[in-house]
């Protein structure tokens, strides 16, 4: 398309029963204008944009219209009229979803063009997302990544400065479009709650969606735990075939993870759409089954030198799943990566091969060593459940051998998980100790304190085996200097992450230096 004109947008949302009205005249200026970019934060316009005045959690966009029209926005997407303003108006009845539609329209529909994989799920999305590429790419396609560690376009890494997993819709699209131009014929985007909820990707076309599984995250911002599942659920019901595109040459699939109780929901959503379901989990299990066959059973496994070693049953094959993950919560995350495979119809011998060439993926079990006596892994568990199956997982052999856990909790964010996290380290630790994750506007101490409140009902007593430091950097390296040969020390919350946010301010991070960092003090020591 050579030029991106109004009316052509309008058409496009009328056509999606998005049009509150028909578009208001411009008081002055042109009247069906050239579009530019697509623009929510008036901010950031620049003559010849396009302004959608979003609803926020704390601002609305409506209020900032001046403003975007000042700074030359040549039209605006709104929910209600405002008075006066000199640029045409499309009044719309839902302006999130307009704006991804808008989006991923100014883009060239990038994900009309191109397969799209979305996981969603409260733990494991970003190991998945990785696995999936891996499998991708295995088969001989070239696959970009949209996730919470990093953004991969045309093979290059962009890294994920401002730490969404699911960027708003115009950085989405632009990611795609961009993909594509690089020769991306994939894409795996990490779907998350918050951008499933607040329509980011309502201009995307998924072809596959994976579901972890759902526990209990993000209450902060979804209030309550079903309305958390219902965000979730939405990935699979965007697998409706009336939005399929049959040039694509494949239909539209749902991978579920069987062992979740949530399973069957989903499935009956991805079934409802028109969806194939595949359903993975490990033989034996029950679960909320519902009496439904696994298509893809984990029949064993099995700890390596290296990792873990899957033998997988699936329709018409079986064979060995060789990780370098550590960590037995890997396997649901690599069934669900072969569930991919195997709903594309790719060869499983080269998905298992593909999958058996991961090493690592940053800040997810990664293992510290500087010739320490001890284990040291950091991981960006962050939820309840998630430090227990980590914890669980590394719980040491050796009786002589503890566990030593580092973490907090994020400030402004779900409160009710605080003192949870408290009673799982209690519970398994042999030390806790509470520290920084990222604080911003909260006070430190008092996000501390209710994680201590649930260590401590778990039998911890503070200043003996309860440590409350809240600078993480002294925390890491009191741990370091308080374990044991035998032990094992996780740094758990932050794991990939390049800051801590703070009131007002970053502080630069990395938890793999300073990890290292302690463990040399120490050697020196």
């Amino acid at each position: 398309m050579s030029e991106w004109r109004l009316s052509e947008l309008s058409e496009l949302l009328h056509g999606r029963g998005l049009l509150a009205s028909e578009p208001l005249p411009a008081h002055g200026g042109e009247a069906d204008p050239v579009v530019g970019a697509i623009r929510f934060d008036s901010r950031q316009v620049t003559p010849g944009d396009v302004f959608v005045a979003r609803p926020g959690q704390h601002a609305d966009g409506h209020d900032h219209v001046p403003a975007a029209v000042d700074a030359g926005a040549v039209a605006v997407l709104v929910e209600r009229p405002i008075p006066s303003i000199q640029v045409p108006e499309v009044v719309v009845c839902d302006a999130r979803v307009a704006l991804g539609l808008a989006a991923a329209w100014r883009a060239g529909d990038p994900s009309q063009r191109m397969g799209i994989v979305g996981i969603t799920g409260t733990d494991g999305k970003t190991t998945t997302a990785y696995m999936v590429r891996a499998i991708l790419e295995a088969a001989g396609h070239r696959a970009g990544l949209v996730g919470t560690t990093d953004v991969v376009v045309g093979g290059a890494s962009l890294g994920n400065p401002a730490r969404a997993s699911t960027p708003e819709a115009p950085e989405l699209q632009a990611y795609l479009a961009g993909m594509l131009a690089a020769g991306d014929d994939w894409a795996v985007v990490e779907s998350t709650s918050h951008g499933l909820a607040q329509r980011r990707v309502a201009g995307v076309a998924y072809d596959v969606a994976v579901l972890t599984n759902i526990t209990s995250e993000h209450l902060d911002f979804h209030v309550t735990l079903q309305a958390y599942r219902v965000a979730k659920q939405s990935l699979f019901a965007r697998l409706a075939r009336s939005e399929e595109n049959p040039e694509k040459g494949w239909g539209k699939h749902a991978i579920v993870n069987a062992d979740d109780p949530q399973s069957e929901a989903v499935a009956a959503i991805a079934d409802q759409a028109g969806a194939a379901v595949i359903r993975y989990g490990l033989a034996g299990r029950l679960h909320a089954r519902a009496a439904q066959a696994l298509d893809l059973a984990a029949t064993d496994v099995a700890q390596t030198p290296s990792g873990m070693g899957i033998a997988v049953r699936a329709a018409g094959w079986s064979g060995y799943v060789s990780l370098r993950l550590a960590g037995r919560f890997n396997v649901h995350n690599a069934m669900a990566a072969m569930g991919v495979a195997a709903a594309l119809g790719h060869d499983l011998d080269a998905a298992a091969a593909g999958l058996g060439l991961l090493e690592s993926v940053p800040g997810r079990m990664q293992r510290i060593d500087e010739g320490q006596p001890f284990n040291v892994i950091i991981d960006y568990a962050h939820t309840a459940e998630a430090l227990a199956t980590v914890l669980d997982e590394l719980a040491p052999a050796d009786p002589a051998g503890g566990l030593i856990v580092v973490f907090g909790s994020a400030g402004e964010r779900d409160t009710a998980k605080r003192a949870v996290m408290g009673r799982v380290a209690g519970a398994r630790c042999r030390l806790v100790v509470l520290t920084d994750e990222d604080p911003r506007g909260e006070d430190r101490r008092a996000i501390l304190e209710a994680i201590a409140q649930g260590a401590q009902a778990a039998g911890k007593v503070r200043g003996t085996d309860l440590l409350v430091i809240p600078d993480r950097h002294e925390a890491i390296r009191t741990a370091m200097r308080l374990a044991r040969p035998g032990d094992a020390v996780l740094l758990a919350g932050k794991g990939h992450e390049k800051t801590i946010e703070m009131a007002g301010r970053e502080l630069a991070w990395d938890e793999a230096e300073q990890a290292r960092d302690a463990l040399r003090t120490l050697h020196r020591g």
